[in-house]
């Protein structure tokens, strides 16, 4: 059974900086919780090593979608099963709401139980508030990816 989780937060960026920052997959380490590591392999895919419930994971991700200052939309195209898309939405000229939406199906007993209780919603608020962490006190971005990736 697939999980979906959604949640938003409001970062004191504009929205310029804060979808730059998300550009920058390999910084993912820095403010979400279970990755180990992310490399850009080119423009479209991605390789992802994450740690989940005491269980290494490797798995090869595409970006399916990519419009700068808009929205950011991947799948994997191995291991784990899930799919995402992160949304940014201006606000002000200072201030950007981050939404990300994720979708993927549990795997084994741990992993089924924790999305049946709510902690893939709690990671992910608690990833999104390390993020606005990151990128505000940083106020700007580590660097920056303004291709489009048109949808399939």
């Amino acid at each position: 059974m697939a999980t979906t989780v959604a949640e938003s937060i409001d970062v004191a960026v504009p929205v310029r900086t804060a979808y730059n920052q998300w550009t920058q997959f390999e910084s993912f380490p820095h403010f979400m919780n279970g990755v180990e590591s992310i490399r850009q392999v080119d423009e479209t895919h991605t390789r992802w090593h994450v740690r989940i419930g005491g269980q290494d994971r490797e798995f090869d991700a595409t970006i399916t979608e990519q419009l700068p200052d808009e929205r950011v939309a991947w799948k994997s195209t191995n291991g784990p099963t899930h799919a995402g898309v992160v949304t940014f939405h201006r606000l002000n000229p200072d201030e950007t709401r981050v939404t990300v939406q994720l979708d993927w199906q549990p795997e084994g007993v741990a992993e089924k139980i924790g999305a049946a209780v709510g902690a893939d919603d709690r990671r992910v608020k608690a990833d999104l508030r390390r993020f606005k962490a990151f990128i505000e006190e940083r106020g700007t971005e580590s660097g920056s990816w303004r291709g489009q990736v048109d949808r399939p």
